[in-house]
């Protein structure tokens, strides 16, 4: 169980073997946080490539400071369908929050596991919502948020149960399967997740899809009125799910 994704994504990158020296490719990296973190465990000696096709999030990515003597990120525009030759092959490729938004996962792991080496190695990480939300108080306020997040991406052709189709994906595109995990985010009273931050982020999506408008939200006290509820259940409610795993090209 777990209260922080970051140290998820962390064990998740370095327990799959990414390391020292490798040459990794994070697709669908967005504003270059997984991006920057694989810098790190790759050192100076290692390359790292992003790809995204959203200008706007790369822009954010290249303005990122790579740490020193850590490996400087390359961010390319490009839909991961669309991975050029010119790339070359990688010795680790990186999935995060990507692969549930594919119209047809299977060939898209076929697609860019054409851009790993033979025995590489691809990691995925997934947010499902199968078994969530969960708690035994009542979480009026909380379960309303999250389920605004949840009708969002659903909308949005996002696959709700993803991190049970992980392995049927992976398995079908040709992958040998070496590890599938789950962590749940847990609140409790004194340790938040940051729900409302994240439906914050979120807002002009939620707005835009009619998923619900600005008066329900009312997102300038939505926060605190989450701490309040947490704090005056007193009780553990786990909102959301967090699926990972990694492969093994068999060519």
């Amino acid at each position: 169980m777990s209260n922080n994704k970051s140290d998820f994504t962390e064990r998740l990158l370095i327990d799959s073997g990414i390391c020292e020296g490798m040459r990794v490719l994070d697709v669908g990296c967005g504003s270059g946080e997984v991006t920057s973190l694989l810098a790190r465990l790759v050192g100076s000696s290692g390359v790292v490539m992003g790809t995204d096709r959203d200008a706007s999030a790369l822009s954010i990515a290249r303005q990122r400071i790579a740490p020193t003597h850590h490996a400087r990120p390359t961010f390319i525009d490009s839909d991961l369908l669309e991975l050029s030759d010119s790339l070359g092959e990688f010795d680790a490729i990186v999935w995060r929050r990507v692969l549930m938004y594919q119209a047809d996962p299977v060939a898209a792991v076929h697609a860019v596991a054409k851009r790993l080496r033979p025995g590489g190695i691809m990691v995925f990480q997934e947010h499902d919502t199968t078994l969530v939300p969960a708690s035994v108080g009542d979480f009026a306020l909380h379960k309303q948020a999250q389920g605004w997040i949840q009708h969002m991406i659903e909308l949005e052709g996002a696959d709700l149960h993803i991190g049970f189709n992980l392995h049927r994906i992976l398995t079908q595109a040709g992958l040998a399967v070496e590890e599938v995990r789950g962590e749940c985010l847990i609140q409790t009273p004194t340790s938040p997740y940051g729900l409302g931050h994240i439906v914050r982020a979120c807002l002009p999506r939620i707005l835009a899809l009619g998923v619900a408008t600005a008066s329900e939200v009312e997102i300038e006290t939505l926060e605190e009125r989450l701490e309040n509820e947490r704090a005056e259940s007193k009780e553990i409610y786990i909102g959301d799910m967090i699926f990972g795993s990694w492969a093994r090209s068999s060519q």
